[in-house]
């Protein structure tokens, strides 16, 4: 399933509203305003948050609703500890720079966007470690709750337009391939692995021919098959597949981990759902997702110590 709205949402908003003026963000009182299970909210954390809203609605929040996002947030986190579900320093980095990049700027650079505009990136962390925590307790939990059955969206497909089910595409069978290049490394030793890259396909003429090179090969890794149809392909990758030969590699391709090629090991016809068919699925599962996500939030609350101070 796709990544649940609001995330894919906060990187949308955050992308259209950071702009490098502002002005440095105050230095927040400490005065304490709930206490959630022995965590405390305070002044400073309700500032922080309604400078994060306002920067990625575009609208300013009541002090209220801050308060119970960030209330929220908390009762998410405590559950997730419960179960085993604490995302790492690591992790909530490794999730901050993806959202960089999915923003085409760097890590840094979002953080200093966000300092202008007065928010501390920690704020941005400490959400997206809320909803990390949230979504793999609510997939986890109730995933057979959360299933969607393929004769209900086949059904809402027909009631709704009368469309097709399925249309003819194309399933690809594909291992992708890394010739490491560890970061820091200077723009010559690039370049030599390029070249290798170059060479290794004009070597390769099939998939059993690939593993067996690149198993052996110091410094390079070839992981398993993965098989994705046209629907699950952007158009440029599928352009990139359909031109290249069976058994081949795919042009080589500058990434983090260093160059990277893919070997097409099949290409065949095959049926897959209309668009028409994907959305309605999508659909019937976050409806499902948000209805099932909020009486588990709602139990939560319920259950909590929740001790207002200074409204």
């Amino acid at each position: 399933m796709t990544t649940p709205l609001p995330v894919f949402r906060l990187v949308l908003a955050l992308a259209a509203g950071l702009v490098l003026t502002g002005v440095p963000a105050p230095v927040g009182a400490q005065n304490i305003v709930v206490m959630v299970n022995g965590d405390p909210i305070t002044d400073f954390d309700i500032d922080q948050r309604s400078k994060l809203d306002t920067l990625t609605t575009q609208k300013t929040p009541t002090r209220e609703q801050v308060i119970n996002e960030l209330i929220d947030d908390k009762v998410k986190l405590k559950e997730g500890k419960k179960y085993g579900v604490d995302p790492g320093i690591s992790d909530i980095n490794q999730s901050y720079e993806g959202m960089a990049q999915r923003m085409r700027i760097s890590p840094d650079q979002l953080t200093k966007s966000l300092e202008t505009k007065g928010v501390r990136p920690e704020t941005l962390k400490g959400r997206m470690k809320a909803e990390m925590v949230w979504t793999s307790l609510v997939r986890g939990r109730f995933k057979e709750k959360l299933m969607v059955g393929e004769r209900d969206v086949a059904q809402a497909v027909q009631a709704q337009t009368g469309d097709k089910l399925q249309i003819e595409g194309t399933e690809y069978k594909m291992q992708p391939i890394v010739l490491i290049v560890p970061r820091g490394s200077s723009p010559a030793l690039l370049e030599t692995r390029r070249k290798e890259a170059d060479t290794y396909r004009s070597r390769v003429g099939s998939c059993e021919e690939a593993n067996s090179l690149f198993r052996s090969t110091p410094n390079a890794t070839i992981r398993d098959t993965v098989t994705k149809t046209t629907a699950e392909l952007p158009e440029a990758l599928r352009k990139v597949l359909d031109d290249t030969a069976i058994g081949h590699l795919t042009a080589p391709e500058v990434t983090k981990a260093g160059i990277e090629m893919v070997v097409l090991c099949s290409r065949k016809p095959t049926m897959i759902d209309t668009p028409k068919k994907r959305e309605v699925r999508e659909k019937m599962y976050q409806e499902k997702y948000e209805k099932t996500q909020k009486a588990y939030l709602d139990d939560l609350r319920k259950a909590a110590m929740i001790e207002y101070r200074n409204r």
